[in-house]
């Protein structure tokens, strides 16, 4: 997965963001204005910079910290080179530089989800922000973000042109977007409160036939006074419609209410990483 990951980054930086002169964020972002001023290309830059700085994180943020970056720089240096050689800088979308920045965004901010749910990591400035954040009390996503509005803004001195510097920034809104959203896509889940006086039917039929768990609440209506039973539970989005349905065949008067949750941890969902 972080080999395809790093792939697609590879792809949509190679055939729509440098083929178009335009410097994104981060590490290729460095890269981008060395090629543009030495045309030295950007997977040995990449590769020779993110050498030195693995080298200061063993000493400052140890070996596991290197050792869980290391296969995503090396996967990412040989298929940026790998595309470099295939597409011969050569933009794939021709006289249409913001269609191309869009498309390129995507296609890196896909390639970077996909990365980093499998836990990998490109090195470059997630090593910088990682650096700042040990010794700042600055996060390091707000690093990160500050690093590469730097980077950005470094263009103007190589092209002298301000369009550039709005497309490079485009760019990196529409990255970060994309891997907000595929780093997203599978841990959408939904909390369900269920009022219904068949409770107990609606219980055993999410665990046998949801093969999910479930809370039974003690509950008391505010105006009737009477006791009230309540059905938690969390589940998958996609399992929402098939929820509905089966409460409905069982209780179709019951109470319902759902609401989108982020971050749901434990069995039968995301495990914690440290």
């Amino acid at each position: 997965m972080i080999f395809l990951g790093t792939a697609i980054y590879a792809f949509g930086f190679n055939g729509f963001i440098l083929s178009n002169e335009i410097v994104p964020g981060g590490l290729t972002g460095i890269g981008s204005l060395i090629f543009y001023v030495t045309k030295i290309p950007v997977s040995v830059s990449f590769a020779s910079v993110n050498v030195v700085l693995l080298f200061l994180a063993f000493k400052l943020l140890g070996r596991r910290f290197v050792v869980n970056s290391l296969f995503g720089i090396i996967s990412l240096t040989f298929t940026l080179m790998f595309f470099e050689w295939l597409l011969g800088g050569k933009s794939l979308v021709r006289d249409e530089p913001f269609m191309s920045i869009l498309i390129g965004g995507a296609f890196c901010g896909a390639g970077l989800g996909i990365t980093f749910s499998a836990n990998g990591s490109t090195g470059g400035t997630d090593i910088v922000g990682a650096f700042v954040n040990k010794y700042r009390n600055i996060s390091i996503g707000r690093a990160l973000l500050y690093c590469d509005f730097v980077i950005i803004a470094c263009s103007y001195l190589v092209f002298r042109d301000i369009d550039k510097i709005v497309f490079g920034y485009v760019a990196m809104f529409t990255e970060m977007y994309i891997l907000d959203r595929v780093l997203n896509a599978n841990n959408q889940s939904v909390q369900f409160l269920i009022f219904s006086s068949r409770y107990q039917e609606i219980a055993d039929c999410i665990i046998k036939d949801l093969e999910r768990g479930c809370t039974i609440l003690n509950g008391e209506g505010g105006f009737s006074k009477q006791p009230v039973k309540v059905v938690v539970l969390l589940a998958k989005k996609r399992e929402s419609a098939m929820i509905f349905r089966m409460i409905k065949n069982i209780d179709k008067d019951a109470f319902i209410s759902q609401c989108n949750v982020q971050g749901v941890y434990g069995e039968g969902f995301d495990r914690i990483k440290a």
